[in-house]
């Protein structure tokens, strides 16, 4: 039995308090992340199903409730009862049992199993599983295997409970509690009453403000130095999701204590004390220009190591004798282009030279300048050299387009850098290097501080090293803005392409790319000399906007082109929020293309089998990676697991982990990077004014490879295309490569 006190709205206190016992029937709604439910209940001596509405802890459809509310009357949905305190028990009824165990409570028992169950044992059922679930074996399918995963189910969701209770009689959503115990186990109640702020940092999902709550409720002082130790951290890890590798002292202190709201000198006390402990690198930077106040800048530890590293290893690189023997390049050129039967311009004569003779070499250019071209005529010299060739880049389907362009392998770095969560990260690195000559790595825009840092480690010193990528895109979406930096160093040779080959001139895709990226607006008139592959709708209502892409993506598009609305057609949005934001336009677009079958609520969203869906964050145990596309294959309510087919790879979920995945009918720009779609769909209106940047812009439209549509008003576009203020990243990588660095102690 539990009882608790949920949070509820401020109630009429002239309205009485009346009592409530009943069964749940079936849960209409519920929102894993505040707890509130919807749910339909049968109450004796009523014919009709009650509906009760308010904050339950993980209601379960069987559980006999006795709830305190108040009666009302909505509008639309009429007689509702509120909650405002709940007490729950198991069921006692064969009925209540049955659809108790059968509603996934227990992984191992759906519905068909419970019925089996319950048929066998009546009454007894729970005390059987409880006592003696050995006699399960009694029943049809149930084997000494499905029997242990029922014990270790029914044990957990025991002790989950526990957690719950405890976390909702400090007001916290129970939708935490699965992961909370998945992350500590039996010891998660003692964590979290001995610091809960670990959660912050522990726990995806989980932030410091969250946390906070619960160490008020706990008896935390405001003031402790526990909880400005988590705030910094806090602060500093929200700052390098917004791409800041450090930040300025004395601009960290002003957004700290707008978080916290304590006196500076706490704040102080405890970033002394992370210092001191390594947690975070305080550093003079006098020489930067665009610091102010005492010039420090202070780094998470992980990236001061990260940024030093580059430039450490980068160097080595550099200084180190080629394993490759020298060649004559011309000769070189001379034969790649009659072996290939192709025609190289300047700028790929001097890439395909600065190959041959460089240690490390950036080639960047945007679309149509042909890289493509540099890299197979690259790798066909080097072939001949019969030197080991290593080809990577940051995501499954840009290392998948390197293969089908090169006919290599291509890995992605994590994978080609050997991840292991079990082995405790990269096992490639400078103890154990690639067993390579040469490394080509594409799509260097996107790659991050950390991840570049990891990549380097493992580069033999003696290797040449090439990165290819397109510099104007938007940055990694982790800190940093490695490629800029390094060609900004002058560190290494680059080579920039700016040359648009016939073919490629053809397109109005490529030709308008380049028009936005030199801040002009693009052509919007058809023209008989390029292929008609861009357009631009004009709507300048957002709610207009929205109509028109659920027309176009089911109906206009797969009619004129042929396009499928699943696989070929991704719309692309700068905001997540807004009538045309990722989320809207998820909810419009799933209601569109898929609109049957059982859905899984996640929150105030639903996920439903061929659902597209993208992975959120890095899953190194399941080598699925943040931006990784997929699609919902199947779903299993007795094991509670979903399958998502990611490129042919089917990979399972358990239903508590469903949080790292989110609809992908629509996906942010900076989501998009490194993948290319056949067709992009991208709705641009003044609600997105403040991200309109000419970068991001450029990044849209060069995700499409044969149809691109912007579909809003021509005031925002313009406002897009002259807008090259990019959003300033601190980083001092460009520096640290222009002058000496030493790799820091451990």
């Amino acid at each position: 039995m539990r009882t608790f006190n949920p949070l509820t709205p401020e109630r009429n206190s002239a309205m009485p308090i009346e009592e409530l016992t009943g069964q749940i029937e079936r849960i209409t709604y519920t929102n894993e992340e505040n707890g509130y439910t919807i749910a339909r209940l049968s109450v004796y001596g009523r014919r009709e199903l009650v509906t009760v509405v308010g904050n339950l802890m993980a209601p379960t459809p069987g559980e006999v409730v006795k709830l305190k509310g108040e009666w009302s009357n909505h509008a639309r949905y009429g007689e509702q009862f509120k909650i405002t305190h709940c007490q729950t028990s198991v069921p006692a009824s064969v009925h209540g049992i049955q659809k108790y165990l059968g509603s996934g409570l227990i992984k191992g028992i759906g519905p068909v199993m419970a019925k089996r169950i319950v048929k066998e044992f009546g009454t007894n059922t729970l005390d059987i599983i409880e006592k003696d679930i050995d006699r399960l074996t009694q029943v049809e399918g149930i084997g000494t295997k499905r029997i242990e995963m029922i014990r270790k189910a029914w044990e957990d969701q025991k002790e989950i409970r526990d957690v719950m209770l405890f976390l909702q009689d400090h007001e916290v959503s129970s939708g935490y509690a699965a992961k909370i115990f998945k992350q500590y186990g039996n010891r998660s109640i003692q964590v979290v009453t001995d610091n809960p702020y670990r959660l912050a940092t522990d726990i995806f999902g989980i932030g410091f403000m969250t946390a906070d709550r619960i160490a008020e409720k706990l008896g935390f002082d405001k003031n402790s130095r526990l909880r400005a130790e988590a705030g910094i951290l806090y602060v500093l890890n929200r700052l390098s999701d917004e791409g800041h590798v450090y930040f300025p002292y004395d601009l960290l202190l002003s957004k700290c204590r707008e978080v916290l709201e304590v006196q500076p000198e706490t704040i102080v006390e405890a970033l002394d004390a992370i210092a001191t402990e390594k947690r975070v690198v305080i550093q003079e930077m006098n020489d930067a220009a665009d610091m102010s106040g005492d010039g420090r800048g202070v780094y998470l530890a992980r990236h001061y190591v990260s940024e030093t590293g580059i430039a450490q290893h980068l160097k080595i690189i550099l200084t180190t004798p080629k394993a490759i023997r020298g060649i004559n390049v011309d000769k070189a050129v001379s034969w790649v282009q009659q072996r290939l039967d192709i025609s190289l311009a300047t700028d790929q004569v001097r890439a395909v030279k600065s190959a041959a003779e460089n240690k490390v070499l950036v080639i960047t250019g945007g679309p149509g300048t042909g890289k493509t071209t540099i890299i197979n005529a690259i790798l066909t010299i080097f072939s001949r050299l019969n030197v080991r060739i290593h080809l990577a880049a940051p995501t499954g389907r840009a290392a998948k387009r390197m293969s089908e362009i090169t006919g290599r392998e291509s890995k992605t770095i994590h994978r080609m850098l050997e991840y292991s969560l079990q082995k405790g990260g990269f096992q490639k690195n400078e103890d154990s290097p690639l067993d390579c000559d040469l490394l080509v790595i594409d799509e260097a825009s996107m790659i991050d501080t950390v991840l570049m840092y990891h990549l380097l480690k493992a580069v033999p010193p003696d290797a040449t090293f090439i990165l290819v990528g397109d510099v104007n895109q938007l940055p990694s979406v982790g800190a940093g803005n490695v490629l800029a930096d390094i060609i900004r160093s002058g560190a290494a040779p680059v080579v920039e392409l700016h040359e648009i080959f016939r073919q490629a001139k053809e397109s109005r895709i490529v030709v308008n790319a380049h028009r936005i990226n030199s801040g002009l607006l693009p052509s919007l008139k058809p023209s008989k000399d390029r292929i008609d592959d861009f357009y631009f709708i004009q709507r300048e209502n957002p709610e207009a906007v929205l109509t028109e892409i659920v027309q176009l993506v089911t109906e206009r598009i797969p009619g004129k082109f042929g396009f499928d609305p699943f696989n070929d057609i991704q719309v692309l949005t700068p905001m997540h929020k807004g009538v045309v934001g990722a989320g809207n336009l998820n909810m419009a677009l799933q209601q569109a293309l898929n609109p049957t079958g059982e859905a899984l609520a996640r929150g105030d969203r639903s996920l439903k089998v061929n659902d597209k869906v993208m992975q959120v964050r890095n899953n190194y145990e399941k080598e699925v990676f943040n931006g990784d596309m997929g699609r919902i294959a199947r779903v299993d309510p007795e094991v509670r697991e979903a399958i998502i087919s990611f490129d042919g790879r089917l990979i399972p979920y358990d239903f508590a982990e469903l949080d790292e995945i989110v609809l992908s009918y629509a996906v942010s720009v900076h989501k998009s990077q490194g993948s290319e779609y056949p067709v992009v769909i991208v709705p641009l209106v003044m609600q997105h004014y403040m991200l309109l940047q000419r970068n991001l812009m450029y990044t849209a439209v060069t995700r499409g490879r044969k149809l691109v549509i912007l579909i809003g008003d021509k005031k925002a576009l313009a406002i897009a295309v002259s807008n090259n203020k990019t959003r300033k990243r601190y980083t001092r990588l460009k520096e640290r490569l222009m002058s000496g660095t030493r790799l820091p102690p451990g």
